[in-house]
């Protein structure tokens, strides 16, 4: 162990000293030096070093020697990169022949702080004398802002332009923002601080950047409620389907289509998934078709069947003339063949539901009375054989079995009622919910279809 710490000890003492400041680095003066030494060129160098060091800040405890022409510095400065500076300055002094720069940085808490507190001064007396300059940037600002902000609050150019309320908002506010942005640029320029514009309008598209990418669902959201509102696919009222929710629409609002389904419930739907889904639109065409299947026997006559069906549809009151009663062969099943039927009603006085239902019931009663069998499903069972197991019990009479009741004679004009009384009930639910005024709405009866 004594070993190693001589030898650590001596390696120390090896290594070459750090000299405070690089007075003899590649900062040395070049050129021929001159035969001639003098001790008044020496004071001369050292009168012009002092009076150069005295009109700079920083160097006020360095002081000069020269011999021979070589120039020695001593002393300290607030900064090592003064001290470093001091090599250019000296060697640029003609009759410089080399340069021992012994500079160092203070470390003197007192003199480091010193600027510190002249700076902080200079700022306040700054900030004193640029106050009446501060009040009129300050009130131009303002005045600028107030314009914009009167108007954005006039209502009738926007309301007209726009073309619901929502975009109308929309036009006020990027007015606003461009009357603070002008503002803003007319209070920098009255400081005669521009430049920072640039700066802030930066930073401010970076932090937007950055809350963009935060809030992106967000701003999805609110744009699809912009596309919504411009291109209005449905209107108070209309029956829509939105990916696999369906009722009538009570509104649409800056965030969710809400919609009443038909069990009463309100389906609030985030604009961004209303604007990317399919949406069906049953209220567009008040003409709807109704479709039904029924079975019959396989020994049917199908054309009869398919005939006694049309007449049966064509004859009920609430199915339309136009587009025409369909009937064909859909399938052929394990113990029937299946017959799709389709008829057309106006769904602004008929029910769907209760059309297709009535139609169903007037379709089996045409059949019935005509003969046509519609069979239900047949199953095949297979059970063991209990002959030998089960006693014979002697033979009895026949018991007569019972006729089939006769079927009803049935009149296809004489329907149930079948008018939309459901679907009208739900039309009052939502009128009434779009009395409310209160509650932001961005459809209109009248606006342009998509």
């Amino acid at each position: 162990m004594p070993h190693r710490l001589a030898l650590a000890l001596f390696l120390l003492l090896c290594l070459p000293l750090a000299h405070p400041a690089t007075a003899q680095g590649s900062d040395q003066p070049t050129g021929t030096i001159a035969v001639a030494d003098t001790a008044e060129q020496d004071a001369a160098i050292a009168v012009r070093i002092r009076n150069i060091l005295s009109e700079l800040a920083g160097y006020e405890d360095v002081t000069v020697t020269v011999s021979s022409g070589i120039v020695t510095l001593r002393g300290t400065t607030l900064e090592a990169t003064e001290a470093a500076r001091l090599n250019d300055l000296v060697g640029r002094v003609d009759g410089v022949v080399a340069i021992r720069n012994e500079v160092t940085e203070t470390t003197d808490v007192g003199r480091r702080l010193d600027p510190a507190f002249e700076r902080f001064r200079n700022r306040m007396v700054q900030m004193v004398n640029y106050t009446p300059l501060l009040a009129v940037a300050a009130l131009a600002f303002l005045a600028v802002v107030l314009v914009g902000w009167l108007i954005a609050r006039m209502r009738r150019p926007w309301d007209r332009l726009a073309p619901n309320a929502f975009i109308a908002d929309i036009y006020r506010q990027v007015i606003r923002l461009g009357f603070v942005i002008g503002g803003l640029v007319i209070a920098l320029d009255i400081l005669g601080a521009t430049a920072l514009l640039s700066t802030i309008l930066g930073a401010a598209g970076i932090i937007g950047l950055a809350i963009g990418f935060a809030v992106r669902d967000t701003v999805e959201n609110f744009i699809a409620s912009i596309m919504l509102s411009v291109r209005q696919p449905f209107r108070p009222n209309d029956a829509i389907e939105i990916g696999g929710d369906e009722g009538k629409v009570i509104r649409l609002t800056s965030r969710a289509t809400i919609l009443l389904s038909y069990d009463g419930n309100h389906i609030r739907i985030p604009n961004a998934t209303v604007f990317k889904s399919r949406i069906v639109n049953y209220t567009r065409n008040p003409e709807r078709r109704m479709l039904f299947d029924v079975g019959v026997g396989y020994g049917t006559d199908l054309a009869a069947a398919v005939h006694l069906a049309e007449e049966t549809l064509n004859a009920l009151p609430f199915v339309l003339a136009a587009p025409a009663v369909s009937v064909w062969t859909e399938q052929l099943n394990g113990s029937d063949i299946t017959l799709r039927m389709t008829a057309w009603i106006d769904q602004r006085e008929t029910s769907l539901t209760a059309a297709r239902g009535e139609a169903i019931r007037q379709i089996l009663a045409a059949f019935e009375a005509a003969g046509i069998e519609m069979p239900e499903p047949t199953y095949r069972v297979l059970t063991r054989d209990i002959a030998a197991t089960t006693p014979a019990t002697p033979a009895g009479p026949a018991r007569p079995q019972p006729a089939p009741p006769a079927a009803p004679a049935n009149d296809p004009a004489e329907s149930l009622d079948v008018q939309a009384h459901a679907e009208q009930q739900l039309e009052r639910i939502v009128e009434e919910e779009r009395e409310d005024t209160a509650q932001e709405d961005l459809l209109q009866h009248d606006a342009p279809r998509e």
